[in-house]
């Protein structure tokens, strides 16, 4: 029941977590992909443990203004380091060129996003529609309630679930930093689009 604006907040911290590991520590692109989801979830974790959790039974507004304010706070503070300008990501070889498809030209880095976010699609589906954890999930979502009652720890489940929708986040930023320009506002940008996607689809 909390509308979250930190989304787009997490996503440009996957797109920086991909850039610091490259230009602090050399670490590449396909290690970035596995690295940086987790780590930003970790926070996502500790985000919801320590405030989220808090504004539950509370009305909508509050959690919308903890969100929205949590991300202007991390936006300023990467924008007081990094400027607004952006920073070049390279891509690695595997991703540069593409493939001439007659009516477009599809470049390689998007070939891969393509690929890489249907893939993570049908794997979340998977679990959420097909596995144990998904029905306990699906069930609390409904009754949590109900769902303690059979000893189902809820505010844990609850939490994981955030976390993982935050590496998701992490994980599209990773995807994005080859292709634009990693930039404190990157978030910003995608959120509107993403809000409108859940409105139009319910």
């Amino acid at each position: 029941n909390i509308i979250n604006f930190t989304h787009g907040a997490q996503y440009m911290l996957g797109a920086f977590g991909a850039w610091m590991l490259l230009n602090y520590l050399g670490v590449g692109y396909w290690w970035a992909v596995f690295i940086v989801p987790p780590i930003v979830g970790v926070t996502g974790i500790v985000l919801e443990r320590v405030l989220i959790r808090r504004l539950y039974h509370l009305d909508h507004l509050y959690g919308l203004l903890l969100t929205f304010g949590l991300a202007l706070i991390i936006v300023g503070f990467f924008r007081q380091f990094f400027g607004v300008s952006g920073l070049p990501y390279p891509p690695p070889p595997l991703l540069t060129g593409g493939y001439n498809l007659g009516f477009m030209y599809l470049p390689n880095s998007r070939a891969w996003v393509i690929a890489a976010s249907l893939i993570v699609c049908l794997a979340t589906w998977f679990i959420i529609e097909k596995t144990r954890l998904g029905a306990y999930l699906r069930a609390a979502t409904e009754n949590p309630t109900m769902v303690g009652a059979f000893g189902i720890n809820v505010p844990l489940l609850v939490t994981l679930t955030y976390g993982f929708g935050v590496a998701l986040a992490g994980f599209a930023g990773v995807l994005a930093a080859p292709i634009y320009a990693v930039n404190p506002n990157m978030g910003a940008d995608l959120i509107i689009v993403v809000f409108a996607v859940v409105v139009i689809g319910g």
